[in-house]
């Protein structure tokens, strides 16, 4: 099993980079994050992912081992491939991803391409108690988090507008932007309404 590659940058695009390592070209799948990583480099070490299939042999390569780690336990889900696991790390950055697992928000993973209802609900279950920072603590907002957004929602909606157009928006600012006060939710979304 390869942990990481260090060499220099031959080629790199959002779905892949070839990195050079003494003489050899390596063809590595990324994800958005590690593309937009990797840019400001023309060396790089890279951390890998080995995945073996009767048909084929593929290296994921991840800027740092935080989004390894989150695509090991996306790829562990029942369901979600490798490839699966890269989209939804393109589409979500590591904390966003966590928040939306934590904070049970089905909405912000069923956003994802390729991602329906039953899969958003499987990786939840089957995820929220493995994501914990390195102290073995579960991520600190996570109440607070699912708190926030259902007072923003209940305050949207106590406000005149419809639940579904507040949910969608409170959810579409959260997506960007995860660590927002209660008022700074609200204020975002009375422009968006």
């Amino acid at each position: 099993m390869y942990e990481y590659f260090y060499g220099k940058i031959i080629e790199l695009s959002p779905t892949h980079c070839v990195v050079e390592v003494n003489g050899v070209g390596w063809y590595i799948n990324i994800s958005l994050q590690t593309y937009a990583a990797l840019q400001i480099f023309t060396e790089t070490k890279i951390f890998l992912q080995q995945i073996i299939r009767e048909d084929s042999h593929q290296l994921f390569g991840f800027s740092d081992k935080k989004e390894r780690d989150l695509f090991r336990l996306l790829n562990s889900v029942s369901g979600i491939g490798a490839n699966t696991a890269r989209m939804i790390l393109s589409s979500l950055s590591n904390e966003e991803l966590e928040v939306a697992i934590l904070s049970e928000n089905l909405a912000v993973l069923k956003s994802i391409k390729g991602i329906g209802t039953k899969t958003a609900q499987r990786l939840i279950i089957e995820l929220k108690d493995k994501i914990a920072k390195p102290s073995g603590e579960t991520f600190s907002s996570t109440i607070s988090f699912g708190k926030i957004r259902e007072e923003a929602i209940s305050a949207l909606i106590m406000l005149g507008f419809q639940k579904n157009a507040v949910e969608k928006t409170v959810d579409h600012i959260l997506t960007k932007q995860p660590t927002l006060s209660l008022e700074e939710i609200v204020k975002n979304a009375l422009k968006e309404l």
